[in-house]
């Protein structure tokens, strides 16, 4: 079973999931304990757990309960109670945080705001900034992610600031834009900070919308990728995935799904497949972005009861 922590202060902390088929789901924190947090951690080479915590999340929640030793590589390899399936709630996630011996790639952003401001990312136990060189809206976007903070909007040049840890700057990153962690790109060259401009980037939760109704719950569905909006086309669209839609959007339940006419720009995504339980359009699989044969008279349009 894949496993991740999401929604924590950086990638070796947050409430713990478990992949099942393509769907993600919460662990009950019944029975959960330093042992299961062991092996957590070491599969996500993040240590040793630090905390063992409650957390608040949403969509299914994994009953087995795990009575892992602490010595496995795997949470597949920990045993699980043939008899004790927890019944529990959303209020009793468990969550992690591990000591992180391994957290290269973790960013924070040296702004008032905790989703705009001058790039930092940790790397060799060092935080440094990043050089503007080799920076692109692709990375921006994994670093939004990864920051819990939606999307890309904005890179812009600044000058030396913030809080970094020594005159060594980082550059060469390249990745594709739809990785969850800097982790998962290639690994940055290192190089003394000089006079060129540093990377500043701003995020926005506001990844999702729906143009043609005032009140934001009715219209053409558009995503914000790589630093644009763009349209989605309905290709395997139905009503799951239009449920997943209003409910990331905060505009109550999905009533249809239709056509507000074409859009323009890119036709970001196809074949979405929620499964409608999701809590964010970004959890469904799809195709990979840009891949399909749609034109813009199949833009995809949606319709939620905007409570």
């Amino acid at each position: 079973r894949e496993v991740r922590l999401v929604q924590g202060t950086h990638l070796c902390s947050g409430r713990v999931e478990i992949q099942h088929g393509i769907t993600w789901h919460t662990v009950c924190d019944a029975d959960f304990d330093l042992q299961d947090a062991e092996v957590v951690c070491r599969q996500l080479g993040c240590g040793i757990p630090a905390k063992v915590l409650g957390g608040s999340g949403s969509g299914p929640i994994w009953a087995d309960v795990f009575e892992c030793h602490g010595k496995e590589t795997h949470l597949s390899q920990c045993a699980v109670s043939s008899w004790n399936r927890a019944v529990c709630s959303h209020g009793h996630d468990a969550g992690v945080i591990c000591n992180g011996e391994d957290l290269d790639g973790t960013v924070r952003l040296s702004g008032e705001s905790g989703c705009e401001g001058q790039l930092e990312v940790q790397y060799q136990h060092t935080w440094s900034k990043v050089l503007l060189d080799s920076w692109s809206i692709r990375e921006a976007s994994v670093a939004c992610r990864q920051l819990g903070c939606g999307s890309a909007v904005r890179i812009y040049s600044s000058s030396l600031s913030g809080t970094g840890d020594t005159d060594v700057c980082l550059t060469g990153y390249q990745c594709s834009g739809t990785e969850s962690h800097l982790v998962n790109c290639n690994a940055p060259d290192t190089v003394n900070c000089s006079s060129s401009p540093y990377v500043s980037i701003v995020c926005s939760s506001e990844s999702l919308r729906l143009v043609g109704d005032e009140g934001g719950c009715a219209g053409r569905l558009e995503v914000f990728h790589q630093g644009s909006w763009g349209t989605v086309c309905d290709d395997s669209w139905d009503l799951n995935d239009a449920q997943v839609v209003c409910r990331q959007l905060q505009c109550g339940t999905a009533l249809r799904f239709t056509s507000f006419g074409p859009g323009n720009g890119s036709i970001w995504l196809g074949k979405v497949g929620c499964v409608g339980n999701e809590s964010s359009l970004w959890d469904c699989p799809s195709a990979q972005w840009r891949q399909h044969d749609c034109g813009h008279e199949k833009d995809v349009g949606v319709v939620c009861s905007g409570m």
